[in-house]
């Protein structure tokens, strides 16, 4: 396992409407209003905590983020730091530190904080960096037949008897991911086994701001063409029989 590990969150104005989509899809994704990270050392001691709220000069907040977190858009404006002094700061503690990404639904904060770089101008550290899911490996701690996974509150509960403080605030959230893996670690639930089995996010999701990759398409004159030739060589090689 890495030497560092940090734990990011993200409060978002919205939910993405196709997650196939390019980040310069700019309607497609939504923006992050509150970013958040924690870098623990392995042994589970902190370095260090960020937490900020990013200005809402190019979005707006949909209703029903809004009333998730309960940020206002008059508060952003009052409170949040524009988006690349905000993606900066992480983009540099990635390339500092080095380390392992946890998250929990890694699959939204993993997207979310890439296109948080691609809108800033920034390359996007993630795309090499080992990434894990603290959502995924509650997979054997659900109860019920109809959920896969359990939510942060959900999981906090379980590990430790208390309420969650502050749910859908960022630092708090990244703070209670974190109190989540090193308990689950702990407990064996966690190893470097299981970490290595959830793969890089960035090649389970290969989603980037570039082009299309191209398709080789054949035409229709073409695919006879190469059709005859087939059947012309499969009848030589039987009469050859």
């Amino acid at each position: 396992m890495r030497e560092y590990l940090l734990f990011v969150d993200t409060e978002t104005s919205g939910i993405p409407r196709d997650w196939s989509k390019p980040y310069s899809s700019r309607d497609n994704w939504p923006h992050i209003v509150q970013l958040a990270w924690v870098v623990y050392t392995r042994d589970g001691q902190e370095v260090k905590a960020e937490n900020h709220y990013i200005q809402p000069n190019d979005y707006d907040m949909s209703p029903a983020s809004g009333s998730i977190h309960g940020l206002t858009l008059d508060f952003l404006r009052a409170n949040g730091k524009p988006r690349h002094t905000v993606m900066h700061r992480l983009h540099r503690d990635l390339l500092r530190y080095h380390p392992l990404v946890v998250a929990h639904f890694m699959q939204l904060d993993y997207h979310m904080v890439s296109v948080g770089f691609y809108r800033a101008g920034l390359q996007n550290p993630l795309e090499h960096l080992p990434t894990f899911c603290t959502m995924r490996a509650t997979g054997e701690l659900v109860r019920y037949t109809n959920r896969r996974f359990l939510r942060l509150g959900e999981l906090y509960q379980r590990l430790f008897q208390e309420p969650m403080p502050q749910q859908h605030d960022a630092l708090a959230d990244a703070y209670a991911t974190a109190r989540c893996f090193f308990e689950l670690e702990r407990q064996g639930a966690v190893t470097s086994e299981t970490i290595a089995q959830q793969g890089p996010m960035g090649l389970a999701n290969p989603l980037n701001a570039g082009k299309p990759k191209r398709r080789f398409k054949v035409g229709v004159a073409a695919w006879l063409l190469i059709s005859g030739l087939a059947l012309v060589v499969l009848a030589f090689l039987l009469i050859a029989r």
